[in-house]
Protein backbone atom coordinates (compact mmCIF):
# COMPACT_ATOMS: atom_id res chain seq x y z
CA UNK A 1 0.00 0.00 0.00
CA UNK A 2 1.37 3.37 -0.66
CA UNK A 3 -0.27 6.46 0.73
CA UNK A 4 0.23 9.73 -1.06
CA UNK A 5 -0.31 13.12 -0.51
CA UNK A 6 -0.06 16.08 -2.30
CA UNK A 7 0.91 20.18 -1.81
CA UNK A 8 2.50 23.25 -2.67
CA UNK A 9 -0.94 24.44 -4.47
CA UNK A 10 -2.30 27.81 -4.80
CA UNK A 11 -2.83 31.23 -6.29
CA UNK A 12 -0.62 32.36 -8.77
CA UNK A 13 -0.20 35.35 -11.71
CA UNK A 14 0.17 33.92 -15.17
CA UNK A 15 4.03 33.12 -15.72
CA UNK A 16 4.74 32.63 -12.36
CA UNK A 17 6.23 29.18 -10.91
CA UNK A 18 4.94 26.84 -7.99
CA UNK A 19 6.44 23.55 -7.24
CA UNK A 20 3.88 21.03 -6.05
CA UNK A 21 5.44 17.91 -3.89
CA UNK A 22 3.55 14.59 -3.66
CA UNK A 23 4.70 12.74 -0.09
CA UNK A 24 4.38 8.92 -0.29
CA UNK A 25 3.97 6.91 2.41
CA UNK A 26 5.68 2.86 2.43
CA UNK A 27 8.90 1.37 2.59
CA UNK A 28 9.10 0.00 -1.27
CA UNK A 29 8.33 4.01 -2.82
CA UNK A 30 11.54 3.50 -4.88
CA UNK A 31 9.87 0.73 -6.59
CA UNK A 32 6.61 2.90 -8.23
CA UNK A 33 6.50 5.07 -10.95
CA UNK A 34 4.42 8.36 -10.33
CA UNK A 35 2.53 10.51 -12.35
CA UNK A 36 0.69 13.79 -12.15
CA UNK A 37 -2.68 14.58 -13.51
CA UNK A 38 -4.88 17.15 -13.11
CA UNK A 39 -8.51 17.96 -13.69
CA UNK A 40 -10.06 21.77 -14.47
CA UNK A 41 -13.76 21.99 -13.58
CA UNK A 42 -15.54 20.48 -15.53
CA UNK A 43 -13.26 18.88 -17.73
CA UNK A 44 -12.02 15.40 -17.46
CA UNK A 45 -8.43 14.32 -15.71
CA UNK A 46 -5.55 14.68 -17.84
CA UNK A 47 -1.86 13.53 -17.80
CA UNK A 48 0.58 15.99 -17.03
CA UNK A 49 3.90 13.97 -16.14
CA UNK A 50 5.49 10.68 -14.72
CA UNK A 51 8.87 9.51 -13.67
CA UNK A 52 10.04 6.21 -13.72
CA UNK A 53 11.13 4.52 -10.13
CA UNK A 54 14.95 5.57 -10.66
CA UNK A 55 13.92 8.78 -11.68
CA UNK A 56 16.02 8.59 -14.96
CA UNK A 57 12.82 8.43 -17.57
CA UNK A 58 10.58 11.26 -17.46
CA UNK A 59 7.68 11.99 -20.00
CA UNK A 60 4.90 14.66 -20.21
CA UNK A 61 2.16 16.09 -21.95
CA UNK A 62 2.26 18.30 -24.92
CA UNK A 63 0.60 21.14 -22.93
CA UNK A 64 3.58 21.58 -20.32
CA UNK A 65 6.25 19.98 -22.00
CA UNK A 66 9.39 23.04 -21.74
CA UNK A 67 7.36 24.40 -18.53
CA UNK A 68 6.95 21.69 -16.66
CA UNK A 69 9.64 19.75 -14.62
CA UNK A 70 8.96 15.95 -13.22
CA UNK A 71 11.50 14.84 -10.16
CA UNK A 72 11.89 12.81 -7.12
CA UNK A 73 13.73 12.27 -4.10
CA UNK A 74 13.74 8.75 -3.53
CA UNK A 75 15.40 9.33 -0.14
CA UNK A 76 12.66 11.46 1.26
CA UNK A 77 9.92 9.55 -0.84
CA UNK A 78 8.94 12.30 -2.79
CA UNK A 79 7.99 13.53 -6.22
CA UNK A 80 8.13 17.20 -7.12
CA UNK A 81 6.07 18.89 -9.91
CA UNK A 82 8.27 22.13 -10.81
CA UNK A 83 5.38 24.68 -12.67
CA UNK A 84 7.18 27.52 -14.55
CA UNK A 85 5.69 30.42 -17.14
CA UNK A 86 2.38 29.24 -15.68
CA UNK A 87 -0.86 30.06 -17.38
CA UNK A 88 -4.67 30.62 -16.57
CA UNK A 89 -5.11 26.95 -18.56
CA UNK A 90 -2.93 25.78 -15.89
CA UNK A 91 -5.56 25.86 -13.95
CA UNK A 92 -6.99 22.85 -12.10
CA UNK A 93 -6.77 20.23 -9.47
CA UNK A 94 -3.47 18.44 -9.30
CA UNK A 95 -3.50 14.78 -7.90
CA UNK A 96 0.07 12.47 -7.82
CA UNK A 97 -0.67 8.70 -8.51
CA UNK A 98 1.59 5.62 -8.29
CA UNK A 99 1.61 2.51 -9.38
CA UNK A 100 4.18 -0.67 -9.13
CA UNK A 101 6.78 -0.21 -11.64
CA UNK A 102 6.53 -3.49 -13.99
CA UNK A 103 9.92 -4.23 -16.16
CA UNK A 104 8.77 -3.35 -19.99
CA UNK A 105 6.27 -1.91 -19.60
CA UNK A 106 5.23 2.13 -20.23
CA UNK A 107 4.95 4.23 -17.60
CA UNK A 108 1.59 4.88 -18.06
CA UNK A 109 -0.55 8.42 -19.37
CA UNK A 110 -4.11 7.15 -18.66
CA UNK A 111 -5.17 7.17 -14.65
CA UNK A 112 -6.47 3.76 -15.27
CA UNK A 113 -2.80 2.62 -14.64
CA UNK A 114 -1.91 3.99 -11.58
CA UNK A 115 -3.12 2.45 -8.39
CA UNK A 116 -2.97 4.65 -5.58
CA UNK A 117 -4.24 8.59 -6.01
CA UNK A 118 -3.47 11.44 -3.90
CA UNK A 119 -6.89 13.93 -2.95
CA UNK A 120 -4.95 16.96 -4.86
CA UNK A 121 -4.29 20.46 -4.19
CA UNK A 122 -5.52 23.25 -6.24
CA UNK A 123 -3.51 25.41 -8.52
CA UNK A 124 -5.66 28.41 -9.69
CA UNK A 125 -3.25 30.75 -12.59
CA UNK A 126 -5.06 34.36 -12.36
CA UNK A 127 -4.68 36.68 -16.08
Amino acid sequence: QVQLVESGGGLVQAGGSLRLSCAASGRTFSSYTVGWFRQALGKEREFVATIDWSGRSTYYADAVKGRFTIARDNAKNTVYLQMNTLKPEDTAIYYCAAHAHIPGEAMGVFSYEYDYWGKGTQVTVSS
